[in-house]
């Protein structure tokens, strides 16, 4: 339980730091990562709201996605997130890693991302 303290504290931490960037009108690339799944979505803080999401619960990724927990799952969550932002219209994001350390799934996720055409 404390280590969930931990990471809440590290995230408050991390989302005041990247408030100042919310006021330029880019949107926040927010990730959850649990121990058998990923998270991520787009979210406009100035409407509050949540633009685009993708996870490895999704149907339509649990047909390429043979183990949900595996860097590639994560790569191909931060493909297809990509892709619907751009079909919403979103290019520049700021990355908020939600307190998890930027190894591992979370940078999978993140490449994916940036391979797939977002900016951050």
């Amino acid at each position: 339980m404390k280590s969930h303290k931990i990471r809440a504290q590290r995230a408050v931490r991390t989302r005041y730091r990247l408030k100042s960037l919310a006021e330029t009108g880019k949107a926040r690339m927010s990730i959850f990562r649990s121990e058998q799944h990923i998270y991520a979505q787009i979210i406009d803080d100035i409407k509050g709201e949540t633009l685009v999401s993708a996870s490895t619960m999704d149907k339509k990724l649990r047909k390429n996605i043979k183990k949900s927990s595996t860097l590639d799952a994560a790569s191909t969550v931060g493909s297809e997130l990509a892709k619907r932002a751009k079909a919403a219209g979103v290019k520049d994001v700021y990355f908020d890693r939600g307190g998890f350390r930027y190894a591992g799934r979370v940078k999978a996720l993140a490449d994916g991302a940036r391979d797939g055409g977002l900016n951050f």
